[in-house]
């Protein structure tokens, strides 16, 4: 298909991956080259790695979201979900509000959706489980534990007060061990302000399926956080299964039962869904295929990135695919960009080849853990590290001053441990309010 003097080239997702694309695009692209369009269900990309402490209190939530707009004033940005994308017509369409697809017709293709929690079909886990990928679900769990502790405060019975103090995180990954230990810390601090509550009474369970945590380390650092977190009488579970959490009963295949108000499921992802409901070829895990210029295979003007695409990991050597993680997404989201400019100008594509700067992970106030170009750090220097790594990713200066501003404060001030539970049902009062007006009129 002829492409027109100025393609439309589309990007479906503003996450790590599509931002970044676009932010490539604009230093590549020459002068009304190409119309760049970005189409995300949410009007901001959140800045996943510090969701942790942002649900932990030490970030404003508003501060790891950037809003598109903001930072893609030269794009066209499109605040609306995707429902499916018919590559052969070179047409998406959009979810309206009347439930007819918008169609939006482009030329070429950047296809990064991202990826949704990996949920398997264990009983009471969709009643009684909350998600850690969103801003939203940092908050909320935040929300959560400090609602917790209000119950336990008054709760009436030893056993009552055991379950509300009771937490559970499924999946040892960077995302389930940094929101535990965020979390743990808060609440720890928090207790201070409850003294019906000791900091011992407080059970916290990390269940991994596997036989280590943060398999994105080394397994030295591996070692280090399992004995650091029990020795803050953290219960690791390793090569543990949740069976069932019904009635708020934790089941797990190891035999142990207990009740728990709260319980976290960060095992792993899964493609947005979206990439199934495209004319794209998928392989057996429902990635779509891509070469490792991330191309779409067999699909011209098509290109795939981030956690929706099965791209060849050559770092790692044959048959290995690039995992889910935000720094493959940026770096992917450069290559995807001057590979599709090559493209458009008849240059030559260059494959991507992942340089690791390492791994950081932050587990509470001074405690961490990383590995930065194979040096191994623990405690204060690895926390540090984290914050510093971060701080120099974060996509604009607005934000990074908005969070060493809240860092700053941070360190100078108690944590804020009031719950804004009300937020979640803002609506709750003022519609009783207005059914009781409603029955009382003649």
């Amino acid at each position: 298909m002829p492409r027109p003097a100025q393609p439309r080239i589309l990007i479906v997702g503003g996450g790590h991956g599509g931002m970044h694309v676009a932010l490539r695009l604009r230093r590549v692209l020459g002068r009304g080259q190409a119309a760049v369009t970005v189409v995300d269900a949410n009007s901001y990309m959140t800045y996943q790695p510090l969701l942790a402490e942002a649900a932990a209190g030490s970030v404003e939530p508003r501060h790891v979201v950037v809003p598109l707009r903001q930072a893609l004033p030269w794009a066209h940005v499109i605040t609306r979900e995707v429902v499916s994308i018919d590559h052969g017509q070179r047409t998406a369409y959009l979810r309206s509000g009347n439930g007819d697809p918008i169609p939006l017709p482009y030329d070429v293709l950047v296809l990064a959706p991202g990826s949704v929690s990996r949920v398997l079909p264990i009983p009471g886990l969709a009643e009684n489980g909350v998600g850690f990928k969103t801003v939203a679900e940092a908050i909320h769990l935040r929300n959560q534990v400090l609602a917790r502790l209000d119950e336990a405060a008054s709760a009436s019975s030893p056993r009552r007060r055991q379950a509300a103090l009771t937490f559970v995180f499924v999946g040892g990954g960077f995302a389930g061990v940094e929101a535990l230990a965020e979390l743990q810390d808060m609440a720890w601090d928090a207790c201070r302000r409850y003294p019906e509550i000791q900091p011992i009474w407080m059970k916290w369970v990390l269940v991994e399926a596997t036989d280590r945590i943060l398999p994105e380390v080394g397994e030295r650092l591996s070692h280090y956080t399992m004995r650091l977190l029990r020795c803050r009488g953290i219960d690791i579970r390793l090569g543990t299964r949740l069976v069932s959490a019904e009635g708020r009963r934790i089941h797990l295949d190891d035999g142990t039962e207990f009740d728990a108000d709260t319980l976290v499921w960060t095992a792993g992802v899964a493609p947005n869904p979206l990439v199934k409901r495209t004319d794209l070829p998928l392989d057996q895990r429902g990635r779509v295929r891509t070469s490792a210029f991330l191309s779409v295979v067999d699909t011209d003007d098509a290109w795939a990135i981030g956690d929706c695409a099965a791209i060849p990991d050559l770092a790692r050597g044959q048959g290995a695919v690039c995992p889910p993680s935000a720094q493959y997404a940026v770096g992917q989201a450069r290559t995807a960009a001057d590979n599709l400019v090559a493209s458009l100008n008849g240059g030559r594509l260059v494959p991507y080849r992942h340089a690791s700067i390492g791994s950081v992970a932050s587990l509470g106030l001074y405690q961490g853990a990383a590995e930065v170009r194979g040096v191994r750090l623990r405690g204060f220097p690895a926390w540090l590290a984290h914050r510093t790594y971060h701080l120099s990713k974060l996509p604009s200066a607005n934000r990074r001053l908005r969070v060493v501003a809240d860092w700053t404060l941070d360190l100078m001030f108690p944590r804020e441990i009031v719950s804004l539970e009300a937020i979640e049902h803002s609506r709750e009062e003022f519609g009783l309010a207005a059914s009781a007006a409603a029955k009382r009129a003649p």
